[in-house]
């Protein structure tokens, strides 16, 4: 599985991204990310979320999933984020950004 995160907007308007290859992981972290992929139950999810009132300076978050043969691509404003979603997020924006 290769996911690959954006993050974009924010006070700064920085762009944050990274890509990441279970086949490259630790065992504990490739174990760990199809898991949350599984759990936001991202291929399901329609590619575009966003909020009836945008905030300026909130965040956006691109996700493109690649498993077996499948590609999925969501874009969430920060606003919006669902909640099954937040792991996913958050797993980037820790474990994610190391590398």
């Amino acid at each position: 599985m290769r996911v690959s995160f954006e993050r974009t907007g924010g006070f700064a308007g920085i762009s944050k991204k990274t890509t990441v290859d279970t086949e490259t992981l630790p065992p504990h972290e490739a174990a760990t990310l199809p898991r949350l992929v599984e759990v936001a139950d991202l291929f399901r999810l329609p590619e575009l979320i966003t909020s009836p009132n945008q905030e300026s300076d909130r965040f956006q978050y691109k996700l493109t999933v690649e498993d077996n043969g499948k590609q999925h691509t969501v874009t969430v404003s920060e606003s919006a984020l669902p909640g099954t979603l937040r792991p996913l997020i958050e797993w980037f924006q820790t474990v994610g950004q190391k590398r």
